[in-house]
């Protein structure tokens, strides 16, 4: 029988070649190509220093062990070598081979050193020592300690001669000739990566635009670090360090400090893979020795190490010609903007879907409830929250003003733990309750709950979302989010906040499914009823979206309700370890995927129920982590207009024929084909677009409350 999963650190592979895909797209916008060039570097960067790095320490452990896949730690490693260079050399040739020509037809040009023009080097020469060279500091090798080399920072290095009859130095300074010289330099990342080059003449400076990288420039001019010294060789390399770390949180030590102490350990882990260019063999080889890193594990490339020192070129006069044409962050069109929500969400929920629509409600929601003398409490969840955040702000505004404010935050968000540790610690100056999150369980959920006095009672309003409390993020990344004043919710968001803010035994929660509590066995039991009402004349089908699907469990339900002729069409942006289209497993199965402008990242899933539908968002993707070791949540679209609203988001998904990539059997991903050559073109992300556009222009002036009411 074939192998029921695909191996994950593969199937993650596969998903940056996709976004790898957008940018060898030669119809996008030459920056929009450049960009999608950018991320595959940061998503290759997060990989390694996490999944890489797992492995590596699982072979260390047991080099014995299969995973689910069938392929051993050492088959797993050496088969992510050879895509990963595989994609790698794709990128490189895609920039240097393409994007780079384009960019100079349209006017800017690169210059590689090389091709230093007498001028240009001499200019070159200048801002070297005037705004460079203070910032540098030179690291010789033959120290008694190797020095240390940073995660993810970029080097110069070089191999050195000593002048014939250059006397002055004591002969120790000078080094040995028994071992070679050899000196790094760190290039400083607090200054620009672009440097722009005198024109030859007026008339090519209107025309034309030079410009040098700050990497070549230190290299070019490294001469002037080592006085009495000839550069020989030059190397530039970036160096990934394993990331993958966990706090011990059975210390018995403060939670804070051992975060930190996790911090520190990062920037000097062992090394899992570096990137450099080709210019010397023998600077790569002396590396290697040192970071005891092995052929696999090095990625040699021509140049430019880094694509992301190129986005500077977003700042350029005429960056709007060779970008998307901007899309509008619309204002609901069915909420007040100059009045608080509580009246509408007494009448009716809200879906908010950003970046379509625009995050001020969220903020809204929070800043008035900061500043209503009515309001009494508010209780929220912080994952990831970006610099300068006006949720902060507010929610240090409530407290001053005398409300009982309790934010639960979780600062094992990985690589987001320094900035959580330092907003935590305002938010308790200003008189915020923090918690810390539980001990062994990553807090994911993302809720706020308002409680408001209102006549004779007190009334809870409560905000859910699939995407965190973070208005930047919010400007590119896919979410949907629920505003309600529910009863049955409220009560259930009273329980999760007594629950992991404090002790309480489980109590049955009526709308909202918890990890790792219920939403695992409320999806495998809404996949089995599925199969249970799955008939011939209306057969059962199951529709979701998510980042990624790993969960052993939940992927072999998903096989039985194929089984059962139930259909059974996925959404997933990431990693897909389900094998579909296989005969007799998962022949009623198709894996869709969508890479577009927006980072899809809402979990939305549906469940026919025989006519009797479900709908549900969540935080939560169908992975062990987030089911089996997260606290996450998962709750019902249950107002028709909510429902329909939702359920049509999920549809366009997978009526997108233009950027939508369908999984095969083996493996592979393939564009979705349209089903003739009359059909018309739809890009999900585009109509939705215009449907909010659309809306927005059809917007009244004054809104009618009255909506028919869904409840469970």
């Amino acid at each position: 029988m074939e192998n029921r999963f695909f191996n994950r650190e593969l199937s993650w592979l596969e998903f940056n070649a996709r976004v790898l895909f957008q940018a060898l797209r030669k119809e996008l916008p030459l920056l929009e190509r450049l960009q999608f060039l950018s991320i595959v570097t940061s998503n290759f960067d997060e990989f390694f220093q996490v999944r890489v790095a797992s492995v590596k320490r699982l072979l260390a452990e047991d080099p014995s062990s299969v995973d689910v896949s069938g392929l051993t730690s050492q088959l797993v490693l050496t088969s992510i070598s050879a895509r990963a260079h595989q994609i790698i050399r794709t990128q490189h040739n895609c920039l240097m081979n393409d994007i780079l020509p384009k960019l100079a037809e349209k006017g800017y040009v690169y210059v590689s050193p090389q091709d230093y023009s007498p001028q240009q080097t001499e200019f070159l020469q200048g801002v070297f020592k005037n705004e460079i060279y203070p910032l540098l500091t030179p690291l010789r090798t033959d120290m008694e300690a190797f020095p240390h080399i940073k995660n993810l920072s970029t080097y110069a290095a070089f191999l050195l001669k000593p002048m014939e009859g250059i006397r002055g130095s004591h002969e120790d300074l000078k080094g040995s000739d028994d071992l070679p010289r050899i000196a790094f330099v760190e290039i400083p990342s607090g200054i620009s990566n672009i440097f722009w080059l005198p024109a030859a003449s007026p008339t090519e400076g209107k025309k034309i635009k030079k410009f040098a990288l700050l990497q070549d420039v230190v290299t070019s001019c490294g001469t002037l670090l080592f006085p009495g010294f000839t550069v020989e060789q030059t190397l530039l390399f970036k160096v990934t360090r394993d990331a993958d770390f966990a706090v011990d949180e059975d210390s018995g030590s403060n939670f804070i400090h051992a975060m930190e102490d996790v911090l520190i350990q990062r920037k000097s882990s062992f090394p899992v893979q570096m990137t450099c260019n080709s210019t010397s063999d023998e600077l790569t080889s002396y590396l290697m020795e040192k970071l005891e890193l092995s052929n696999d594990d090095v990625y040699k490339i021509d140049q430019i190490i880094n694509p992301n020192d190129l986005m500077e070129l977003r700042g350029v006069d005429d960056a709007d010609k060779m970008s998307f044409e901007p899309w509008e962050h619309f204002y609901p069109a069915d909420l007040p903007e100059d009045e608080p929500y509580w009246d509408t969400l007494k009448i009716r929920d809200k879906i908010l879907h950003v970046p379509y629509e625009c995050y001020d409600p969220v903020v809204k929601f929070i800043s008035d409830a900061a500043d209503d003398e009515n309001v009494l409490a508010i209780k929220m969840t912080l994952y990831r929250t970006g610099r300068d955040s006006p949720i902060i702000d507010a929610l240090e505004r409530a407290a001053q003003r005398g409300k009982q404010v309790t934010v639960l935050v979780e600062l094992k968000a990985r690589f987001d733990e320094e900035r959580n540790i330092a907003w935590a610690n305002e938010l308790e100056q200003a008189g915020v309750t923090v918690i810390y999150g539980l001990k062994n369980l990553k807090v994911h959920a993302k809720i706020l709950m308002v409680i408001r006095r209102e006549s004779d009672t007190i009334r809870r309003y409560v905000h859910l979302a699939t995407g965190n409390y973070n208005p930047k993020t919010a400007k590119l990344y896919s979410d949907i989010s629920l505003f309600t004043s529910n009863p049955q919710i409220a009560n259930d968001a009273t329980l999760f906040f007594n629950l992991v803010t404090g002790y309480s035994t489980i109590q049955k929660m009526n709308c909202l499914g918890m990890a790792p509590v219920t939403i695992k066995s409320r999806i495998l039991n809404m996949i089995q009823r599925e199969i249970e009402r799955s008939t011939s004349e209306q057969p059962g089908l199951i529709i979701a979206k998510m980042n990624s699907l790993t969960h052993k469990e939940v992927i072999s339900a998903l096989y039985k309700a194929s089984q059962a002729g139930v259909k059974v069409l996925l959404n997933i942006r990431g990693i897909c370890m389900l094998v579909p289209g296989v005969p007799g497993l998962s022949e009623n199965i198709k894996v869709v995927s969508i890479v577009d402008r927006y980072l899809e990242h809402s979990r939305i899933f549906y469940f026919q129920n025989a006519g009797n539908p479900e709908l549900y968002c969540s935080s939560a993707d169908w992975m062990s982590r987030n089911l089996d070791r997260r606290i996450e949540l998962m709750f019902p679209i249950l107002e028709k207009a909510a429902f329909d609203d939702v359920k049509s988001i999920l549809d366009s998904y997978f009526a997108d024929n233009t950027n939508a990539m369908e999984l095969k059997q083996n493996g592979s991903w393939e564009p979705v084909s349209q089903e003739s050559d009359s059909s018309e073109k739809y890009q999900a992300q585009a109509e939705l677009y215009k449907k909010y556009k659309k809306l927005n222009e059809s917007k009244p002036k004054n809104l009618d409350n009255q909506f028919e009411v869904r409840r469970k």
